[in-house]
C-alpha cells in the first residue's frame, strides 16, 4: 500500500477535515484488516479501528514524521489490539474477507477453498501469544520488514527476530502434530 501524500498530511496537522477523512479512508482498511488478524474478533476490530482514528485524530499534533504515517497507524492499531485482546472476553469469529455467497461473480469452489484457508490461519494464529502473532501479522500478511515492525511495535529489531522465531517454530511443531495425529 502506498502511503498517503505528504500534502494531504500537512493540511491534516493544520486541522483540515477533509485531510483526515482521507487518510481515514486510506488507511481505514489496513487498520482494520490487522486488527481483525491480531484480535481474532470482528467486534474487537472495528472497535479498535475506531480508537485507532480516535487516537491518531486526538495526537495527530505528535506524528513527527520520522517514519511513515503508515508505520505511526500500526503502532497505534497493534497498541490498540493488544490492550482489547488483554481486556476482553475470549471468542472467535470467522474472517470475513468480502465473501458474498449471493454474488454470482464468486466461483463457489474457490470461495469455499479461500474460506477454509483462512480458517486454517485463523487456527494457526490461536496457537500463538498475541506478541509473536502481531510480528507475524506484520511480517507475512503485511510484507514490513524487520526494521518496519520494530518501529510500529516499538520494539527492538532483536526481539522481532526473536518473536518471528518462536512464532515460526511453534507453527511448525503444530503442523508436525497435526500430521502425526493424521
Amino acid at each position: 500500500m502506498k502511503d498517503i501524500d505528504d500534502d494531504v498530511i500537512r493540511r491534516a496537522l493544520g486541522h483540515d477535515t477533509a485531510a483526515f477523512e482521507m487518510i481515514y479512508r486510506h488507511y481505514a482498511g489496513m487498520v482494520y484488516r490487522v486488527a481483525i488478524r491480531v484480535t481474532r474478533s470482528a467486534e474487537d476490530a472495528q472497535e479498535v479501528t475506531q480508537q485507532v482514528f480516535l487516537s491518531a485524530h486526538r495526537h495527530l499534533g505528535s506524528f513527527a514524521g520520522r517514519s511513515s504515517l503508515r508505520t505511526w497507524l500500526y503502532r497505534i492499531t497493534m497498541n490498540c489490539s493488544l490492550n482489547a485482546i488483554k481486556g476482553r472476553r475470549q471468542h472467535e469469529v470467522p474472517w470475513e474477507e468480502g465473501f458474498d455467497p449471493q454474488d454470482p461473480r464468486h466461483d463457489q469452489r474457490e470461495n469455499i477453498e479461500k474460506e477454509s484457508r483462512l480458517d486454517e490461519i485463523s487456527r494457526l494464529l490461536g496457537h500463538l501469544n498475541s506478541d509473536q502473532r502481531a510480528c507475524l501479522v506484520l511480517r507475512a500478511q503485511e510484507g514490513l520488514s524487520y526494521e518496519q515492525i520494530a518501529r510500529a511495535l516499538n520494539i527492538n529489531l532483536n526481539t522481532v527476530r526473536s518473536r518471528l522465531k518462536r512464532a515460526r517454530q511453534t507453527l511448525i511443531s503444530v503442523n508436525e502434530e497435526k500430521r502425526g495425529g493424521l
